[in-house]
């Protein structure tokens, strides 16, 4: 058994790498260990906020009594709370909940000041901001001056030796001066505020957050600022050291000068936090790089780890077996897109580097940090549904930045990479896949079938004949509905029109009871397309089709539940679109085990368009 401290030290490894969906597990299963525990429910609730998972948040405070408590920084907590629900509300509902989490703060902060606090200053600059965008301007400027004075006087506390103790009181000084229109004293913090961070992403994050609404509020381009980004979130890909005999890609006698050309860029533009796999080759040279300057490593491997060692890493001699071994024991995370054999399909490699992809998407977009692709690359276009030029060529389809450092004298670096290639039929390809299940379709009488399937089937079969192009395979089976897509973008589009659908049905004209609920789970993975010879027909079989029909069974009527794999991919192809909101570790339907599972949303536009914007000069 973990002692507490134990428990919260390996959460807060993972919030500063930014995988606030693995802190979020660990404090859930410690509270296992320490039940009803007040910091692991606090940072299990954070945890989920900084990943965006707002209702689960919800869901956890409320069911954990955190609302009735008087600590002061639980009245933090559910102010913080009311802050995020109050940036997906819209017009007076917003303006409401912004009052009321300034009152939550504005608490916070007087019981900090009566108690002589001296961190009293963090509930209230957000009291200040808080009446900023609530309007409230007059007493958003005289508490940005209180707080001001408060944190002015520990910025000057020779005593404050620690990156940690500087960090807050920096970061409250200049979002107080912003406020206050004081550019040119916000200005000079940012070199001292990113000096006192120390890498830890999440805290960062949180501050430039704060600022974007700050600044979005003033109509101001924050980059003006100066420069709010911390080291990359970076993809990483590159050649296996070529067999002997083969002349192209990544020969063994060019180790030496990829692994400098690879250092020299993390020494021109610093990494922090890197996905990617462990080949022999370009791979191990990034992740032995990355770790050697601090960088957190996240691995994600095609499939286990013994038939990748063996594909991908063995033939290219036993050192470079020690070196993989070493880094997987320090690698921060360890993934693995599919847990079946390798089968002979590239088309795996490729699902996993994508996978990877979407990922550093993901991961940058919950730290506010830039990210990039780099690539060691020798210049040919794609011979084969996997590998570097593959991985290039999605990257850049997303108009994302990418670097490319040569592996070979001769080779241009900055050749335009072809786009994948096509797989045949016969092996797994990846797709995205739909299950639907109607709630309450097994308490319907017979009589009540005919208006079921007019009704019910016929209002779902307007959304599905709108899909025909997209849709590969479409089955059904009473109450079930199977579907496989090509892109996961269409997937999540038309579960969710599904479920419009579906909320519009007027149950009492059609016959039906109200208790009818569709629920939709969403999955994205490598299956095969085969002809069926008992239907005469095109359908799709694999482990990842009967995974994906474990998750519609949990997820709750009215809701379109999808799996990390199919969260990352949106986050890869469909980011402007999409969002995917963490429900938490979910077990499966049938005793088949756990998997993270995401709540699909789509993105909603702000109301009355863009603001006019004007720049700090």
């Amino acid at each position: 058994m973990a002692s507490l401290q134990e428990w919260l030290d390996q959460i807060r490894s993972f919030e500063v790498n930014g995988e606030f969906f693995k802190a979020h597990d660990l404090a859930r299963q410690g509270l296992e260990e320490h039940p009803a525990n007040v910091e692991l429910l606090r940072r299990a609730v954070l945890s989920l906020l900084n990943a965006g998972a707002i209702s689960l948040g919800r869901q956890l405070f409320d069911a954990a009594e955190l609302g009735a408590r008087q600590e002061t920084h639980l009245v933090t907590l559910g102010a913080r709370l009311l802050k995020e629900e109050a940036q997906l509300a819209r017009g007076p509902e917003r303006q409401a909940l912004l009052k009321e989490a300034a009152l939550g703060y504005q608490k916070a902060y007087r019981q900090a000041l009566d108690a002589g606090d001296p961190e009293a200053y963090y509930p209230g600059i957000n009291v200040a901001t808080l009446n900023l965008l609530s309007d409230q301007s007059q007493a958003a400027l005289a508490t940005a001056r209180e707080v001001l004075a408060l944190v002015e006087r520990e910025i000057a506390d020779p005593g404050k030796s620690s990156a940690a103790d500087r960090y807050w009181p920096l970061a409250t000084a200049l979002e107080a001066s912003f406020i206050l229109d004081d550019f040119t004293r916000a200005k000079s913090l940012i070199e001292p505020l990113r000096a006192a961070c120390a890498m830890r992403y999440d805290v960062f994050a949180t501050t430039v957050r704060q600022l974007r609404l700050i600044a979005a509020k003033k109509h101001l381009e924050l980059t003006a600022l100066g420069d709010l980004s911390l080291p990359d979130v970076i993809h990483f890909t590159g050649h296996m050291i070529a067999p002997p005999g083969v002349t192209r890609g990544f020969q063994a006698g060019d180790e030496t000068k990829v692994a400098e050309a690879i250092s020299a860029e993390l020494e021109r533009r610093p990494v922090g936090i890197a996905y990617g796999a462990l080949a022999s080759g370009a791979d191990i040279l990034f992740a032995e790089a990355l770790l050697s300057r601090g960088a957190k490593l996240n691995v994600v491997l095609p499939f286990p780890v013994e038939e990748f060692v063996e594909r991908s890493v063995r033939p290219a001699g036993s050192s470079w077996e020690s070196r993989f071994a070493s880094c997987m024991e320090q690698a921060a995370t360890v993934r693995f897109a599919t847990e079946d054999s390798y089968l002979g399909d590239d088309q795996l490699y490729s699902y996993a580097s994508q996978m990877a992809m979407g990922l550093a998407v993901l991961c940058a977009r919950h730290l506010c940090a830039p990210v990039r692709q780099i690539a060691v690359w020798d210049g040919r276009p794609p011979q084969h549904a996997a590998g570097t030029a593959v991985d290039l060529a999605v990257w850049k389809a997303n108009q994302l930045p990418q670097t490319i450092l040569p592996c070979s004298e001769g080779r241009p670096a900055s050749l335009e990479p072809a786009g994948p290639v096509r797989l045949s039929k016969g092996g797994r390809t990846s797709r995205a896949m739909l299950f639907g299940d109607l709630k309450g379709f097994s308490k319907l009488r017979d009589a009540q079938m005919p208006n079921f399937v007019a009704g019910v089937l016929g209002q779902l079969s307007t959304i599905t004949d709108a899909y025909r192009d997209q849709i590969a395979y479409l089955n059904t089976w009473g109450d079930g509905i199977f579907m496989v897509l090509e892109d996961a973008g269409e997937a999540a589009r038309c579960a969710l029109q599904l479920q419009q659908a579906m909320a519009a049905l007027d149950f009492e004209s059609a016959g039906l009871p109200a208790t009818l609920g569709l629920r939709v789970g969403g999955h994205f993975g490598p299956i095969y397309e085969v002809e069926d010879p008992l239907l005469k027909r095109t359908s799709y079989m694999g482990a990842h089709v009967s995974r994906a029909a474990r998750i519609e069974p949990v997820t709750p009527e009215g809701c379109v539940y999808v799996t990390e794999p199919f969260a990352a991919r949106l986050a890869l192809f469909h980011a402007d679109t999409y969002s995917c909101e963490y429900v938490g570790v979910t077990a499966m339907a049938k005793n088949y085990g756990q998997m993270r599972m995401f709540l699909l949303r789509q993105l909603e536009t702000a109301d009355g368009g863009p603001p006019t914007v004007r720049t700090l000069l």
